[in-house]
């Protein structure tokens, strides 16, 4: 698992599925180059640093446990994020993630990956 960092990165994660729950919401894209890139997004509307860093090693930890296809996924906090324990998060970070097809996204496999017959 690889960090997004660019602007550019995230401006495309715009036109991605997306998944919502109480305490996050998400948006992913998938991708070919085998490997989960996550960003993780916590506002100041969630708390002070400590909080919000808190929230995102929380998170960083629980998407690091799970297996997931090859994406782009953007995680978003929300300030119910900042009360919630980690169970709470991993709950809502896996219910997100299964509205937004990612748990049931399969990416194909072999050179002909992405054409259609």
């Amino acid at each position: 698992m690889t960090s997004l960092k660019t602007d550019a990165a995230f401006r495309r994660l715009r036109k991605g599925r997306t998944g919502r729950a109480r305490t996050l919401s998400v948006r992913w894209l998938p991708t070919r180059r085998g490997e989960v890139r996550v960003g993780i997004v916590v506002s100041k509307k969630v708390g002070n640093a400590v909080v919000r860093n808190r929230v995102r090693r929380r998170l960083r930890e629980i998407l690091r446990r799970m297996h997931l296809p090859s994406a782009d996924l953007m995680v978003v906090a929300r300030p119910e994020a900042a009360e919630a324990d980690f169970h709470e998060l991993a709950r809502d970070l896996m219910r997100a993630l299964d509205k937004s097809g990612l748990l049931r996204h399969r990416p194909a496999k072999g050179r002909a990956a992405g054409r259609s017959m």
